[in-house]
């Protein structure tokens, strides 16, 4: 038996900030992972061939760049090993017509493009991009602070007191509005709406549902302003950088331990038992870093005793499936629309918004869909060092669907099951690419292909191939994330935490739950 002040269960990137502020502050820190990788979502491994590296989840690092625990401890990240590449050519869409747009950190690049389509729409941009300095503050600061009263007053009244009440309400109207309801009243094109839309759907949100519209606003806003980063040599670089922050502080990791149950004693939480039998005990704080579900379904056998909370946990809501598919090429995709747009970071294949909203639909239905949203992630366009010589690496994202196989939209899967229908799939999936990209097939040197099912079972806390770890939508978000009243990473259970996407502020590499959470507990 060991003893120590904060124990966590996980060790994604988020219970490594924590565990590292909270060493840095003096606590005695240890945390316990399941997997022989740590890292969770945020892992970079040779799934392919030898020395081809792809990133088993998230690929783009802006936010944990951006992140106010990377601005407090950027120094310490860097002696760690922490390396960032930067990114020109962000992000861009192909279409079924021969054509294309991307956005571009340089203004005058994107506007160029942007004015094939629409001259109106170039002037909005423009004014879009101008006023994303002041507009950004308050959004940003709503998502980095905490879920609490004060917190929101702070908001609201800086909010008010330099937009006014109008533009107060302005600010509102975007939280709230769907993606559809923004791009149709912002943009003319249809291209320019389809580009933008698809940021949506990396989290759940179909063109039309209320709360998405602030994802496509910021990500291509940012995109724009700053540019986009990605980990040198692949996303682990900010897990490599997080567990010898902690361990240099004297904190624990311990790899390949599974723990069975949180220890609870008088309503409050005591420490750990591993499936191992090993009881180590915590006199401050544990930190579980789980899906909801998880929480009482396991590591809580008796529950919290709070049936309100419980049955909160049992009905939190995860967003639709994705597939994985990481390919070893020996060249870059041939793009039909174009040579540029091999030098983007993602290139989105989902020729409207209305083509998202059937697929989301089919998925939600259970169904295959026949034209899933595809997102082409490029990143030895801009890291060469994540493949041999001459070679790369593409990584390609399928959105949405669904967990549990009803039928196939297109007619021509009968598998009823995941581990059947894989590979079948992935042949669509690369069908597609193929109509945008011809010949890519031939420079296919391997592949690996990870269903939703394959996704879970390689970390638990993506249920279903979720890999945002629960909907975004307004009913599961800000106060209400995980459950409303426990927006601040409390639990009934007294020294019981949550962090993770499945709490405040959601999904993302910007260890916002991990660092406020430690904030928190340890002190700034």
């Amino acid at each position: 038996m060991s003893e120590f002040d904060a124990i966590f269960v996980g060790a994604g990137h988020n219970s490594l900030a924590c565990a590292a502020h909270l060493a840095l502050k003096g606590w005695k820190t240890a945390v316990f992972e399941r997997d022989a990788t740590i890292g969770g979502a945020v892992q970079t491994r040779e799934f392919t061939l030898p020395g081809f590296r792809h990133d088993f989840g998230a690929m783009n690092l802006s936010l944990f760049a951006g992140s106010a625990f990377h601005k407090k401890y950027a120094n310490e990240l860097k002696t760690h090993g922490l390396e960032f590449v930067p990114v020109a050519d962000c992000f861009a869409s192909a279409f079924p017509d021969g054509r294309w747009f991307g956005v571009s950190s340089d203004l005058e690049t994107t506007a160029a493009r942007m004015a094939a389509f629409s001259a109106i729409d170039v002037a909005t941009w423009r004014r879009l991009v101008a006023a994303f300095p002041a507009e950004a503050e308050h959004l940003f600061r709503l998502l980095g602070s905490p879920m609490s009263g004060r917190a929101l007053a702070g908001t609201a009244w800086n909010l008010w007191r330099k937009k006014g009440f109008a533009g107060a309400l302005d600010t509102g109207r975007l939280l709230l509005s769907s993606p559809r309801a923004w791009l149709e009243e912002t943009f003319q094109s249809p291209h320019v709406r389809a580009t933008l839309a698809t940021w949506g759907m990396h989290l759940d949100f179909a063109p039309e549902i209320a709360g998405g519209a602030v994802f496509p606003y910021l990500e291509s806003m940012a995109n724009q302003c700053f540019g986009m980063v990605l980990g040198k040599g692949g996303a682990d670089t900010i897990i490599r950088a997080l567990s010898g922050m902690l361990t240099a502080a004297g904190g624990k990791i311990v790899a390949g331990a599974d723990v069975a149950e949180i220890t609870v004693s008088a309503g409050k939480a005591t420490g750990v038992r591993l499936a191992s039998g090993e009881i180590h005990t915590a006199t401050r704080a544990v930190i579980a870093s789980v899906a909801p579900k998880a929480l009482t379904g396991k590591l809580l056998p008796d529950g919290s005793r709070d049936a309100v909370f419980d049955t909160a946990m049992k009905n939190f809501r995860h967003a639709p499936g994705t597939m994985m598919i990481h390919l070893a090429l020996d060249d870059l995709p041939d793009w039909r629309a174009g040579a540029e747009l091999r030098q983007f970071a993602y290139v989105h294949l989902s020729p409207s918004l209305d083509a998202m909203s059937r697929t989301y639909q089919q998925a939600m239905s259970g169904m295959l869909p026949d034209e899933p949203v595809l997102v082409v992630g490029q990143p030895t366009a801009v890291d060469t060092s994540r493949a041999p010589d001459g070679k790369h690496v593409l990584w390609v994202q399928v959105r949405m669907l669904p967990a549990e196989i009803v039928s196939d939209a297109a007619g021509t899967i009968a598998a009823a099951h995941w581990d059947e229908a894989r590979e079948h799939y992935a042949e669509r999936v690369l069908d597609i690419i193929e109509r945008y990209a011809p010949g890519l097939r031939r420079k296919i040197l391997d592949r690996a292909v990870f269903s939703p099912i394959d996704l879970e079972r390689e970390n638990p806390n993506l249920v279903g191939g979720d890999q945002i770890c629960g909907s975004h939508h307004l009913a599961q978000n800000f106060l209400f994330r995980p459950a409303r009243g426990y927006a601040g990473w409390n639990t009934p259970v007294g020294n019981l935490h949550l962090t993770g996407a499945a709490t405040w502020p959601g999904a993302g590499t910007g260890a916002g739950s991990g660092f406020m959470l430690a904030q928190q507990l340890g002190g700034r």
